[in-house]
């Protein structure tokens, strides 16, 4: 008997490994609503104990510290130039072919990327290492396979699965795909390298415990996760795939393991999209232990775009993320939702690929593997890919061409519908308020009542025989043109900017002379900035910065931002005898005899570091500088300020650099008064501005700086202003409000400039904030902004009264520009005893910003009421659905809510159910 009968006759009566065309599914029964509320709680009170003991700090700064060891290692890759062996004998025109491997390492080397890395060896898969997740007939069906060259036989095995093709080298090269991403994973866990990505093919997220899907035969990622977790150790692992293609092989995995969050955006058309599946739809949210650790965002249209899946990344993806804390991300890169790919016939472009990864690359201590997946159109594979890689190595995000279209109202519906099936389990999906049935009924019209709705349509019936030639989607000619035009494009336009030095600062004992000699121990004094030198001394940092020479601004430079009246005032400044009386006409303001000199050398200073950036001479810039600034009116000084440093850099950039677009970001926990009057009639600076308000009373207790307050004539719009109402706002309020404000609305401003007034008042321990923002936070918020502008960023000092608290922070900042790995944020501290009076009112807040700031930006429209009447019974209507979907048949499966993952638990899965891949 030929070979290949021998293995036809073993798939065929070896009933582990039926394909799906020959498994009927069963319905399981609906689970006891009283078992899943009880479970549910279950969930949420040992997660809070665990939140509790992660709490147990000893030292407030006790992250910072341990901070100062983490710099930027390597970045790891591994791939094998045999993998391009792996083709379709009997289709040379198939989509799965050894031209995408070959282009993506091409364009690599073009852009000298590789060269930069640390290159990690190929090596094969053992089969233990497989069978940590596939069954043994699964792994002996391909084995059987390797060396065989009878085509037609080949040809029809894989016609007994969905989608796949079979060349004698694909089982050797599935171990290499295997043990490559496996061995990524290792070298990144034990610190040879931080980060890194897999060139790989096969793919495999679509492949099961027991069957070949979808051009994939090992779920490579799915088996490094489970190495991770089982040899490595790992209890927190998020998977995000933003291949085009939903992949059911490794949601299945980890259905019900709660130490893997999985997180999907796939094209799904309610299941006329393959693989066609109910589970592929936004109510498939996990099982057991695992219940809300499944995510699946459904696109329900094509041609979506970078807007779209932005959106995705800030409403849900981001704080869920920062929320769950991994320790290791994994992304199954797939790049077929880019513009031009045949299958997924989307419209992201190359450069956005590396905003989306940036978004994560400071969370799980910077270990994020990216391990290569889909993607059919060769060019936008090929700039994809290596635009991805160059971000690992720790280039800036090119600035986007084409402006970001607001998310459109498919994926509107698809977002909401997720927060709704998520809300209960993730503090940070809280932001929409919920109505009533009696609204329902009542209220008329409803354009804020987002309704939840299902539709499964499904694909055709199974057919007897998967096709195994012609598989490749048509496009008409004038289509594939037309993507080709706008694809280069787009690569001719987008600049890939690499200035010398990464970070410049400036620095100068001169303005330590600023200090009040007559109130001993004024918050604002000249230990501030020594001590915050002197902490990027200790860190090494400024040994890896450009320092630069400080100067004195002009008189005409300083006039950019104030009054001559009021120049000429701080200028005659010099008598003692007066001083004090001077100090005492004006609101928290006190002078020196050289307050004069330090407050020009400061303003200088900081366009200094304006000049060396925006020369591209430099990425970024930190301004170790004082007295502050953003309090300084035109014509009067100010809450320690007297000339407006950053006011002054934004007009001056302006003026004297052609820009047209300045971003100021004002993290301060005072409202810079000053920075917004001066800017309020102008619509080519943005400022937002993040502050403690306390209804008016908190300093400098102005109604100006009300959310409702939005700017004046050509300004009105620009000018955002985001007010606590409550004391003790920390990480996780901070990071809702940069998520679901900040960073959307500077994202449609598209700054070429960003200018952070960098108050650290707000911090953890600082005596007039009343906040708990640490250290590590402010780094994460730096990193954040660095994706704007092509990475042109300047943080200036502000306030910030703590020496230790300001040290700390603005030295995280430095080492996230430089590129350093962060520790962990405190995103869990308000779970222990519920929802903190700041969290309750933080929501609060946001929500009046949206409901204000929505006139202005059309990307803020996620603030829309969600249905209460269906979330109060919404685990058991989802968990009942997920279990029809994943046809979950055995009783002892339903009572086992402990089981750590599907691989270790007999579980029926019903076959994909797919069409054939178009």
């Amino acid at each position: 008997m030929l070979l290949f009968e021998q293995i036809i006759n073993f798939h065929v009566f070896t009933p582990k490994i039926q394909t799906r065309a020959m498994v009927k599914s069963t319905v399981a029964g609906k689970p006891s609503a009283a078992l899943l509320e009880a479970k549910r709680k279950a969930k949420l009170l040992k997660m809070q104990e665990q939140n509790q003991q992660e709490q147990v700090v000893k030292d407030i700064f006790h992250n910072a510290v341990i901070a100062q060891t983490m710099t930027q290692k390597p970045t790891g890759i591994v791939y094998d130039e045999t993998m391009s062996q792996h083709r379709c004998l009997w289709d040379e025109n198939h989509p799965e072919r050894p031209e995408r491997f070959i282009r993506v390492l091409e364009r690599c080397k073009e852009l000298q990327l590789i060269e930069h890395c640390k290159r990690i060896p190929s090596r094969r898969a053992t089969k233990d290492e497989v069978l940590l997740l596939h069954s043994n007939e699964h792994y002996e069906l391909l084995q059987q396979t390797s060396g065989v060259h009878d085509v037609a036989g080949m040809e029809d095995l894989s016609s007994k699965f969905d989608s796949i093709y079979i060349h004698p080298s694909t089982f050797e090269l599935s171990l290499l795909a295997t043990g490559s991403t496996i061995d990524l994973i290792e070298n990144i866990i034990n610190g040879n390298v931080q980060n890194g990505m897999a060139i790989i093919r096969p793919p495999g997220h679509h492949a099961m415990k027991a069957e070949f899907n979808g051009y994939c035969f090992f779920n490579n990622v799915a088996i490094a996760a489970q190495y991770a977790l089982d040899i490595l150790k790992l209890s927190k692992i998020m998977i995000v795939d933003w291949d085009i293609h939903h992949g059911q092989g490794t949601q299945r995995f980890f259905y019900n393991d709660q130490r893997v969050l999985y997180f999907s955006i796939h094209r799904f058309e309610h299941g006329t999209f393959w693989p066609n599946l109910k589970e592929s739809d936004f109510d498939a949210i996990g099982y057991g232990n695992g219940l809300g650790y499944n995510f699946n965002v459904p696109l329900n249209k094509t041609k979506m775009g970078n807007g779209d899946y932005m959106a995705i990344f800030q409403q849900l993806l981001i704080p869920v993320a920062v929320e769950y804390q991994p320790e290791l991300i994994i992304i199954s890169a797939g790049y077929d939702a880019a513009l031009g790919c045949p299958e997924g016939e989307m419209e992201v472009t190359p450069a956005f690929y590396p905003h989306m990864l940036s978004t994560l690359m400071k969370l799980s201590q910077s270990h994020v593997a990216v391990v290569l997946e889909g993607g059919y159109c060769l060019d936008s594979l090929a700039e994809g890919a290596a635009l991805t890689l160059r971000t690992l190595l720790g280039g800036t995000c090119p600035r986007l061409v084409e402006k970001l279209d607001p998310p459109s109202e498919v994926v509107q519906d698809a977002i909401l519908n997720c927060i709704f099936a998520h809300r209960s389990y993730w503090r940070s999906l809280q932001i929409q308020p919920i109505y009533t049935m009696e609204e329902l009924n009542n209220v008329n019209p409803q354009p804020k009542l987002h309704k939840i709705s299902r539709l499964f349509i499904g694909g055709k019936s199974l057919p007897a025989r998967f096709p195994t030639r012609n598989t490749a989607p048509v496009i008409a000619p004038e289509i594939v043109e037309q993507n080709e035009k706008r694809l280069k494009y787009l690569k001719s336009e987008t600049k890939l900017l690499s200035p010398q030095i990464r970070v410049c600062y400036v620095y100068d004992d001169l303005m330590l002379q600023h200090s009040n000699s007559f109130e001993e121990g004024h918050p604002e004094q000249p230990e501030r900035i020594k001590r915050i030198h002197e902490m990027h001394q200790y860190y090494q940092l400024t040994e890896r910065m450009k320092h630069l020479p400080t100067r004195t601004a002009t008189t005409d430079e300083i006039c950019l931002a104030h009054t001559r009246a009021h120049l000429n005032f701080i200028r005659r400044i010099s008598d003692k005898d007066e001083l004090q009386g001077m100090g005492e006409k004006y609101n928290s303001v006190y002078f020196h005899p050289k307050t004069f000199e330090c407050a020009t050398m400061a303003a200088g200073s900081v366009l200094q570091v304006v000049d060396k950036v925006l020369k591209g001479e430099a990425r970024s810039g930190i301004c170790i500088v004082r007295p502050p600034g953003h309090h300084a009116e035109p014509d009067v000084p100010h809450g320690f300020c007297i000339f407006n440093n950053v006011a002054i850099a934004a007009q001056y950039a302006i003026r004297d650099h052609g820009l047209n677009r300045v971003l100021i970001i004002d993290w301060d926990v005072h409202h810079g008064n000053g920075t917004q009057h001066i800017f309020e009639s102008q619509s080519n600076v943005l400022y937002i501005s993040i502050h403690r308000y306390d209804n008016g009373t908190f300093f400098p207790k102005c109604k100006d700086a009300d959310y409702d307050v939005v700017g004046k004539g050509t300004g009105v719009g620009f000018n955002v202003n985001i007010p606590w109402n409550k004391k003790g706002m920390g990480d996780m309020e901070y990071v809702m409000a940069f998520q679901q404000l900040v960073m959307p609305i500077a994202y449609e401003f598209d700054p070429e400039l960003v200018l952070v007034s960098a108050g650290f008042d707000a911090a953890i321990g600082d005596p007039l904030g009343g906040c708990k923002v640490t250290p590590e936070a402010y780094g994460l918020f730096t990193h954040w902004l660095s994706a704007l502008a092509g990475g042109r960023i300047i943080l200036c000092l502000e306030g910030g009264y703590n020496v230790h608290s300001i040290s700390y922070a603005m030295t995280m900042c430095s080492k996230s520009l430089l590129g350093d790995p962060l520790p962990p944020i405190q995103a869990n501290g308000n779970t222990i005893r519920g929802l903190s009076a700041a969290y309750t009112s933080c929501v609060e807040t946001i929500q009046n910003c949206l409901s204000i700031q929505q006139r202005y930006w059309k990307c803020l429209v996620f603030n829309k009421c969600l249905p209460q009447f269906v979330s109060e019974n919404n685990n058991e209507d989802f968990l009942a659905a997920t279990m029809k979907n994943l046809d979950i048949t055995t009783d002892e499966v339903k009572t086992r809510l402990d089981c750590e993952n599907v691989a270790d638990t007999e579980i029926a899965l019903e076959p994909s159910g797919s069409k054939p891949k178009p």
